[in-house]
């Protein structure tokens, strides 16, 4: 028996083949949720949708603009009835240092990551109100916690430091209602964001500060996911989980 049977879950972002939305659909799928994948591309969302099943859709939606939440959420709930869990995956990252952030790259990555997260979270809020249930899941970053240090600049580190503040008040106003809001802190995940951008030096003193010592996969995040996502967090909220193997210990 999966442990979202007779759920539905909504991820933003999850076309990308490697990435952790991609990964955390794939599982929800296993744990027999009926996914929706969103992501810029329409054709790319229903390429990723099929690859885990028959049962799943693939919508385009750019987090950005509130229409699209709705329109997305319209149409999942026109698909499925019913939204139990949303994944707040959508996210850029721009490696670039504080003195070079302009206001378009500020607006780029803060839009995609923090008010993205808003958005569709605004968006999916009345329906699980009305239902008195819901979970929602969203993709802060290690690098928020500790101040960069990996590839995004200042820039996702504020985005993502927001993400966690917005997770929380989220939680603790959404909790009367049912709905339980947490973050996941992936550290250095292998994905395609973060593939060819390693130099090997940079690749072993990466490692050299994870105490596991090996980098993380989209799997060891889709698993917190799940976790997250299913009854056997009914009462966690307002968490942040870090996923990092170790390299940032509170």
């Amino acid at each position: 028996m999966g442990l979202l049977e007779g759920k539905t879950a909504i991820i933003t972002g999850a076309a990308s083949p490697r990435g952790l939305g991609k990964a955390t659909a794939t599982l929800f799928a296993e744990h027999g949720a009926r996914v929706a994948i969103l992501d810029l591309d329409a054709a790319q969302a229903e390429d990723a949708a099929g690859d885990i099943g028959e049962d799943h859709i693939g919508l385009a939606c750019d987090v950005t603009r509130k229409a699209d939440c709705d329109a997305a959420v319209a149409a999942v709930l026109d698909a499925f009835a019913q939204i139990d869990i949303l994944v707040n995956n959508a996210g850029i990252t721009q490696p670039l240092r504080i003195m070079d952030i302009s206001h378009e790259n500020y607006d780029a990555v803060l839009d995609v990551n923090l008010l993205g997260t808003l958005n569709m979270s605004q968006a999916v809020i009345p329906h699980m109100r009305n239902r008195r249930t819901g979970s929602i899941v969203n993709m802060s970053s290690v690098s928020a916690q500790r101040g960069g240090g990996i590839f995004g600049g200042p820039h996702y580190s504020a985005a993502k430091a927001g993400v966690l503040g917005l997770t929380k008040a989220m939680a603790r106003e959404l909790a009367p209602d049912g709905i339980r809001s947490n973050a996941i802190c992936p550290g250095f995940i292998a994905t395609d964001i973060t593939a060819g951008k390693l130099t090997p030096e940079m690749r072993v003193q990466i490692l050299a500060g994870i105490p596991m010592g090996r980098a993380g996969e989209a799997s060891d995040v889709a698993g917190c996911a799940l976790f997250l996502a299913s009854a056997l967090s009914a009462y966690v909220t307002g968490s942040e989980v870090d996923v990092n193997g170790g390299s940032l210990i509170h």
